[in-house]
């Protein structure tokens, strides 16, 4: 049993992908230019991949992504976009999508299930402020990642700065009605923000600074603090998060460093899996071995026998059956 901890599932969609295919068969007519595609529903199943946290991701406006947002509206308008993606697969019978612990008990008690999809949004900016968190609760969404770089909410990854006030507002509100922080993305100063207000926190792809540096990966000091909050932290199989320099080839061993390192500090038990496959790199930027999804199991091979049904996904079937 796989759960892993972050695919951008609708965002990959409403690139052109259909998610419903054979990889095969959508490798054939990738709309998506120098990427190759690694992950569809198929092959979710062939790897044993019974949960996985779907992401609502907005794009902002940059010389990449021309069509990105500019403003709040626009952030809004691609996260509800994404989550009409995920009913129509539910209603498809392509995926269950899960809001409780009970949920997902009930759900990996069904060997027959579809992949079960817990909404994690990725950069809040579709938020419009912290009174508009329970229309996003109702929607489904169960846990938030403030940035993934600078949101009206708070520094991340390569812009780094602190929670704005109206971040502040948003993780307290967050903290007060049970939705969980994904410390991904996070700039140290936000991070420590974050912390001192106490929202349940887990970071859902996030190796470590100490193999890696730079502010996108986790220090010691704050793996430690989500550990303290009973949370867990997803490897990363993109390789320049694995090995530093490496903007292809890293090896699964390098990538089991991270996960030793995490171990040393918090234990086993706090390790999981965020593979983010296909989360703007493809098959080009994976571990040397892992050309798609179904590969993805080969990795838990290079950790020790006795820890692997935990880092496959026993140790995030903990988290969600608990905190969920």
């Amino acid at each position: 049993m796989l759960i892993d901890g972050h695919l951008d599932l609708a965002y990959n969609a409403l690139n052109g992908r259909d998610l419903t295919l054979d990889l095969d068969a959508l490798r054939a007519s990738d709309p998506v230019e120098g990427q190759t595609a690694t992950t569809t529903f198929p092959e979710l199943r062939l790897a044993g991949a019974r949960v996985c946290f779907g992401t609502l991701f907005a794009l902002p406006l940059s010389a990449d992504s021309p069509r990105g947002y500019t403003d709040h509206a626009g952030a809004r308008a691609q996260a509800l976009a994404q989550l009409d993606m995920y009913r129509r697969w539910e209603d498809g019978g392509f995926i269950t999508l899960l809001r409780s612990g009970a949920g997902v008990t009930a759900h990996l008690a069904d060997p027959h299930a579809p992949p079960g999809v817990v909404l994690l949004m990725e950069g809040a900016d579709p938020v419009r402020n912290a009174d508009d968190l329970p229309f996003w609760i109702d929607a489904g969404v169960r846990l938030i990642g403030p940035a993934w770089g600078a949101t009206r909410y708070a520094g991340g990854t390569g812009a780094p700065g602190p929670l704005t006030d109206a971040g502040r507002a948003l993780v307290t509100a967050m903290r007060d009605l049970g939705i969980a922080l994904d410390a991904s993305h996070l700039d140290d100063a936000a991070f420590w923000d974050a912390a001192e207000i106490g929202p349940r926190m887990l970071a859902s792809h996030s190796n470590a600074r100490a193999l890696v540096p730079g502010n996108r990966h986790l220090s010691d000091d704050m793996a430690r603090a989500i550990a303290a909050q009973d949370g867990v932290i997803g490897l990363v199989f993109l390789s320049s998060f694995i090995r530093e320099g490496a903007e292809r080839g890293a090896t699964q061993n390098d990538l089991a460093a991270h996960a030793r390192h995490y171990a040393g500090l918090v234990g086993w038990e706090r390790v999981g899996l965020g593979s983010d496959m296909d989360g703007g790199f493809g098959a080009e930027k994976t571990p040397v071995g892992i050309e798609r999804y179904r590969d993805l199991p080969r990795f838990l091979n290079e950790l020790p026998a006795e820890q692997r049904a935990g880092v496959a996904g026993a140790n995030w079937q903990r988290w969600l059956t608990a905190y969920l």
